[in-house]
């Protein structure tokens, strides 16, 4: 019961906060600016969401982020697959000297300038690659998908290898179909460091035609106004900024939201058998 009773009050800690922001964002001007507005709109109106429409920036930022966030994480699972995969074999002597180096990049980083510097000597600043290939292999992910390489039947993959199946072919057919749950776990962790993605986009790109959702909600929350967006002061008139910002806000979380539950099986157990340490 006291278990019960603390994840319930956790579980109202974190969805209040929710609930007030889409509350806002269908709230009226008048609503808004008097603080009248708790958990239910107050004054339905979609008039925040229809600025949004007609905010050309919004919707190249939106772009932008969804090409970074799917193409971004096929590169992360098939990077760290590959990795993961032959540090998970025994018969790959130099595992444990690999898994050391992998282990370095989690306890020192690199400095920003010398990864500008090197980012710039490879032409790679001012586009979206460079927001998807650096950071390709995160190694905690790694040493996850690892520990659930390792628990693989073994007598299947060298069943397979009697068979006369190659590293690719024993990869293609039976290693991926039976590493579901981790490759769904780790494709959500991924997927959500990518649509969160901010910090990379200030340091590496100043196009504005390559402008992320995130940072464009920050110009949005900080500013008070729709930046370089097609909305003019008559307009903003008839809205609170603070509605325009809460229905940003909804607009860059419901795409994470709706993905999780297709993906909530398997990442439950992704995350409990990539848990195991060998």
């Amino acid at each position: 019961m006291f278990n019960n009773i603390m994840l319930f009050v956790i579980g109202l800690a974190m969805v209040l906060p929710i609930l007030h922001v889409i509350a806002q964002s269908f709230s009226n001007a008048v609503a808004i600016n008097s603080g009248d507005v708790g958990l239910w709109p107050i004054g339905f109106t979609l008039e925040n969401y229809h600025m949004i429409v007609k905010d050309p920036s919004i919707w190249l930022a939106f772009r932008n982020s969804v090409i970074v966030t799917v193409f971004g994480t096929l590169i992360n699972l098939a990077a760290t697959a590959s990795l993961a995969y032959p540090l998970s074999r025994p018969e790959y002597i130099y595992r444990k000297m690999a898994l050391v180096i992998v282990l370095i990049t989690m306890i020192f980083h690199a400095p920003l300038i010398p990864n500008y510097l090197l980012l710039k000597n490879l032409n790679m600043l001012n586009t979206l690659w460079v927001l998807m290939i650096p950071g390709a292999i995160s190694a905690y992910n790694l040493f996850v998908m690892r520990s659930f390489f390792v628990n693989l039947p073994t007598e299947l993959l060298e069943s397979a290898k009697m068979d006369g199946c190659g590293e690719f072919r024993m990869i293609w057919s039976i290693v991926l179909p039976l590493s579901k749950p981790v490759m769904a776990t780790m494709g959500i962790m991924y997927a959500v460091a990518n649509w969160n993605m901010y910090s990379q986009a200030i340091y590496y790109i100043d196009k504005r035609s390559l402008i992320l959702l995130q940072v464009r909600l920050r110009e949005i929350v900080i500013t008070d106004n729709m930046g370089a967006s097609d909305v003019t002061s008559e307009m903003m008139q008839f809205v609170s900024p603070e509605g325009l910002k809460m229905a940003v806000i909804v607009i860059a979380t419901i795409p994470i939201m709706l993905v999780y539950p297709f993906l909530q099986k398997h990442f439950i157990k992704g995350m409990m058998v990539g848990s195991i340490k060998s």
